[in-house]
């Protein structure tokens, strides 16, 4: 086999619909919409889900259940490997300063400390929730986790 002999499969191609190229070839003047009404209009047609008036299934449906995502609490999460990167030795990581070093931004119910990355910094850590590995991470490079609780 050639590049030359590379063929598309039978009927993967079709020949553009030529509109509006006069009576004989079948698709002239009205181009195949009919006459007049709202679909032979350039733009015309309807929405998708319109039912012609009828009151629309969407809204024919019961509405059921109940979400509780507008009343969960929002967690900012920072991992103990941006820690190392923004703090020096010592420092106190609290609300404060993580804002201050750009690790949490926005409105926030609480900040929780995970563990991914290294930790070779001895830092005092006071936020609302620390990981195990984390914690383990923390006091194993010397510092200390308060929760507050």
């Amino acid at each position: 086999m050639k590049l030359h002999d590379l063929k598309p499969n039978r009927g993967a191609k079709h020949r553009r619909k030529r509109l509006g190229n006069g009576e004989s070839s079948g698709l002239g003047k009205t181009c195949g919409r009919g006459h007049k009404g709202q679909k032979s209009r350039s733009g015309g047609g309807v929405r998708p889900g319109f039912e012609g008036g009828q009151m629309p299934l969407h809204r024919r449906l019961p509405k059921r259940g109940f979400n509780n995502v507008q009343f969960q609490d929002k967690i900012a999460i920072v991992n103990v490997g941006q820690l190392n990167e923004k703090f020096e030795d010592d420092a106190t990581v609290d609300e404060k300063a993580l804002r201050a070093a750009g690790l949490v931004s926005g409105r926030c119910d609480a900040i929780k400390i995970l563990g991914q990355g290294d930790l070779q910094r001895k830092l005092k850590i006071v936020v609302d929730a620390v990981s195990a590995s984390a914690l383990a991470k923390v006091e194993k490079a010397g510092g200390s986790a308060d929760t507050g609780a």
